[in-house]
């Protein structure tokens, strides 16, 4: 009898939908098919968050006359990243990837209108407004990671992960390097240089939106969640976790400390690279050079580092991801300021560092849910990762104006050391 009523309830789907419940070889099509539309709206998103990152100190800078509040813009955008994240998920969850990641990117290119509005009126108010907005561009791009996941199978995962983050390498590392050319575009249309680098982020926040709006169809979360109901009332989910509460809710605090430590110790560093760099000389070109190699590093290795956190464990490269950023914030300390060689490679290990936190730390939480829940509790760790980023921000311009970009970095590469014991505990319990 309840067969029979679980029977019914399958065929009242909708055909298109049951289509893919029925169909495995609908199912990895469908995969594939999403991979690439959230890879092109990557693509495109990439040059959007990578304008915030490389000019919004400098253009704080400038419109404030201090550099104690250069790290405001970092923690505003991380900040409106937070909020935008526990939207995007909660949005995602009940309407799918589709409605929500567009909806994201579209209020990210908002934003970016808003900074550059703001930058014309010299209107602080409006520019610290919009930074929080904007930061719903950051939020998305983050949150298209696990858009990849929803169809993938376990030992697919990270894979499919680090393969939405390599998208995004070609638009971050494009964006650092056209501050120049976006700075020379805005003042011949009368705006002010470094807001040209958002006018690029408005376009490209905007038009991923649409290609998501308009492509991203049948939705990949949607199907995914009908496809484990259909397995659940048949008794055979594939989901190993299911029963163990305790095992799921470990991993989800595992993985979120994994993305929390790193996003701190990278996004304080980096927020302050530039103001380092100016102080001592170099230019907007120097700049956007080592920025750009930073953001290549943090997406670029995607595609190895993947495959490595399905191949050797999440757990085992969330190590190598603290050790690689304890060398970078030791290296950038050390460093001398007219090395660029030197401080183009203390970001690249602070990049790839990140890259193994990030990617292993999603691993664990894709594998720590339920399709039932997925989106919503990933978007409640994205607000965890946000504010992390957020404080960061904010405490990094405090902390070099009251003691050096040395010391910053130095209690970065110390605080990347905390992933140890938490895998260690983590490693010790699952042995329970």
């Amino acid at each position: 009898m309840t067969n029979n009523k679980e029977s019914t309830a399958f065929k009242s789907q909708p055909s298109w939908l049951q289509n893919y419940i029925d169909s495995p070889e609908k199912q990895r099509e469908l995969y594939r098919r999403t991979l690439i539309i959230i890879v092109l709206s990557q693509i495109l998103s990439g040059a959007g968050l990578a304008a915030g990152l490389t000019v919004g100190a400098l253009l704080a800078q400038d419109m404030l006359g201090s550099d104690s509040y250069a790290g405001i813009p970092a923690a505003l955008l991380t900040l409106g990243s937070a909020g935008s994240a526990f939207l995007v998920g909660r949005i995602s969850q009940k309407f799918g990837r589709r409605s929500g990641l567009s909806a994201g990117f579209l209020a990210g290119g908002l934003g970016a209108i808003g900074v550059v509005i703001s930058a014309l009126t010299n209107n602080i108010a409006l520019l610290f407004v919009s930074l929080l907005i904007y930061g719903a561009g950051t939020a998305t791009n983050l949150q298209a990671r696990y858009a990849g996941t929803d169809l993938a199978i376990s030992t697919q995962r990270a894979t499919a992960v680090s393969i939405v983050m390599v998208s995004t390498t070609l638009g971050a590392v494009a964006g650092p390097n056209m501050v120049d050319v976006m700075g020379s575009f805005a003042i011949s249309i009368g705006v002010p240089a470094l807001a040209g680098p958002f006018i690029l982020g408005a376009a490209a926040y905007i038009l991923a939106g649409f290609v998501l709006l308009v492509l991203l169809r049948p939705d990949p979360l949607i199907v995914a969640k009908a496809i484990e109901e259909k397995k659940i009332s048949n008794g055979v989910s594939d989901n190993k976790l299911s029963n163990q509460g305790t095992k799921k809710n470990r991993g989800i605090v595992v993985g979120a400390t994994i993305m929390v430590l790193t996003q701190i110790v990278m996004i304080s560093i980096m927020t302050m690279t530039p103001i380092h760099m100016k102080h001592y000389g170099h230019g907007l070109t120097e700049v956007g050079l080592v920025i750009g190699f930073h953001i290549g590093a943090m997406f670029l290795p995607s595609l190895v580092t993947g495959i490595l956190v399905d191949k050797f464990g999440r757990t085992t490269m969330a190590i190598a991801s603290g050790l690689i950023l304890f060398a970078s914030g030791i290296l950038a300390a050390v460093a001398p300021v007219n090395s660029m060689l030197l401080l183009i490679t203390s970001l690249v290990l602070l990049g790839l560092g990140w890259n193994l936190g990030l990617i292993s730390g999603t691993a664990l939480i894709v594998d720590s849910t339920n399709l039932s829940n997925r989106a919503k509790t990933q978007g409640s760790v994205d607000v965890l990762i946000a504010l992390a980023g957020a404080s960061g921000g904010a405490l990094s311009g405090i902390i070099v104006a009251q003691s050096s970009y040395a010391m910053l970095s130095f209690a970065g590469s110390f605080l990347s050391l905390l992933l140890i014991p938490v895998i260690i505990w983590s490693r010790s319990n699952q042995n329970k």
